[in-house]
């Protein structure tokens, strides 16, 4: 019996290595797609609004769409920053903690991201991996607060992290409000809401090289926090549909 458990961890942890690493791929292959669907390529668009896999208020009863938005971008700025940090982020903490943890993290940052937008931002698009990437961001304060003591420049590593997040989260909040709009508006509320859940699902899943996380308080805070936030974001949109946007 223990010996078919280790096979079967083994070839689950084999499946989603596989999958992560097959996700710069996706996105640069459903990127090339519209592209050349749409016939045009520049830094902040064209966004998808029609694809299969966009996130739009209007359909958010096909619930595939509150995960699937991840593998669409808007410009290949936004693409090359996502898979950036993809690489430069994820790759780090997957090496010191293993693929499928890493992968619940970034995966809980990706419904998050979704959820929270058709809570607080109810009447835009949403398209990218932004809340799985920020997750990722965030698990790294995450690792930090766990392993602070066998960590090397533990704060320096936060406050470039911080540096990046900002700037990036700075420039679309600029972009939503103070620039001129091409085309329908594209949300920002994911970034947050997928941070959120990498702190929290991180200080849950990953490695405590000191002692055991579940002594500790903050395993049942973080625990509490993302199970609350993702029953409401759930239960909202099954008993609160969105007045201004009729079923098709």
């Amino acid at each position: 019996m223990k010996l078919l458990l280790a096979t079967c961890r083994g070839r689950a942890a084999a499946a989603i290595r596989e999958l992560i690493g097959s996700r710069p791929k996706a996105d640069l292959g459903f990127f090339t797609y519209y592209t050349v669907v749409m016939g045009e390529i520049n830094p902040s668009g064209p966004v998808p609004i029609n694809s299969v896999f966009i996130y739009r208020p209007d359909k958010r009863g096909e619930i595939w769409r509150f995960l699937l938005y991840m593998v669409l971008h808007a410009g290949w700025l936004h693409l090359l920053f996502n898979l950036l940090v993809q690489v430069l982020v994820g790759l780090p903490l997957e090496m010191v903690h293993g693929s499928m943890r890493i992968g619940a993290v970034y995966m809980a940052g990706v419904l998050a991201g979704s959820l929270g937008t058709s809570v607080f931002d109810t009447d835009v698009y949403l398209v990218g991996a932004s809340g799985g990437v920020y997750a990722l961001l965030a698990a790294h304060l995450a690792n930090v607060l766990l392993n602070y003591n066998n960590m090397e420049f533990g704060i320096v590593r936060l406050i470039g992290i911080f540096i990046v997040a900002s700037a990036d989260v700075g420039f679309a909040i600029y972009d939503r409000y103070a620039a001129e709009q091409i085309g329908p508006p594209v949300s920002y509320v994911a970034h947050l809401t997928g941070a959120l859940a990498g702190l929290t699902i991180g200080l849950l899943v990953l490695k405590n090289f000191e002692q055991k996380l579940h002594e500790q308080l903050i395993w049942w805070v973080a625990l509490g926090v993302y199970a609350a936030c993702t029953l409401f974001g759930i239960l909202f949109n099954v008993f609160n549909p969105d007045p201004f946007y009729p079923a098709n």
